[in-house]
């Protein structure tokens, strides 16, 4: 997700990325309705503060302002944020269900010009996944780059601040090489910019190279 607070987390300064830098991690990832106001998950628990957001933003997207639906969704990605570390620690796949349902929302809702249809049905699917966040169905193998994995069983790119966090574990207290320092900016901002694919293609690069 693209936030603030991510934003604040992750870095307060990065380094440009080269066009070129994008084209080599993408060459190198191997191929691959209104909630209820309970809303409760046994592997999330009570997400009835999510589902709250959902049906006001849904209240709103219905009279076409969608500037304002934007705004009230972002209370949401604010909250899911602040709370995503410990909600992937209790059930990481259930997580993702949610996490990619909800991005699908902000890509709706923040597109140049939003489509009514487009907005319902993805905040209809947000709903659907807070009320039930049933795991995706795998869809093949867990996808790896330089021998790293950065997707998990349902072909979701691992959160990029995940691979991050291992990468900045690695490295520890020493200075990197140059090389590693760059490819690491490079997961920052590809992670700011709410890019997992690109982020853990960088990081497991970095990875790789720590580890000989």
């Amino acid at each position: 997700m693209n936030s603030t607070l991510r934003n604040l987390a992750l870095s307060a300064t990065l380094i440009a990325v080269p066009a070129a830098g994008f084209a080599l991690a993408e060459m190198m990832i191997s191929p691959a309705v209104h909630g209820t106001a309970a809303a409760r998950s046994p592997g999330l628990g009570d997400l009835s503060a999510y589902t709250s957001i959902v049906n006001d933003t849904q209240t709103i997207a219905a009279t076409g302002d969608f500037a304002a639906a934007e705004h009230r969704i972002t209370d949401l990605e604010t909250l899911w944020d602040q709370n995503a570390s410990a909600l992937r620690q209790v059930d990481r796949a259930a997580w993702n269900t949610v996490d990619a349902a909800a991005d699908e929302t902000f890509s709706a809702l923040r597109a140049g010009l939003p489509d009514q249809a487009t907005v319902d049905a993805a905040l209809s699917a947000l709903s659907t996944a807070l009320d039930a966040p049933v795991p995706a169905a795998a869809t093949g193998p867990v996808q790896y780059v330089s021998g790293i994995a950065v997707t998990d069983e349902s072909g979701r790119a691992i959160p990029c601040e995940d691979l991050i966090g291992q990468l900045r574990t690695a490295i520890g207290s020493t200075t990197p090489v140059a090389a590693v320092a760059d490819l690491q900016a490079k997961a920052l901002e590809r992670c700011n910019a709410d890019d997992d694919a690109h982020a853990d293609a960088f990081s497991a690069q970095a990875l790789a190279l720590l580890n000989g």
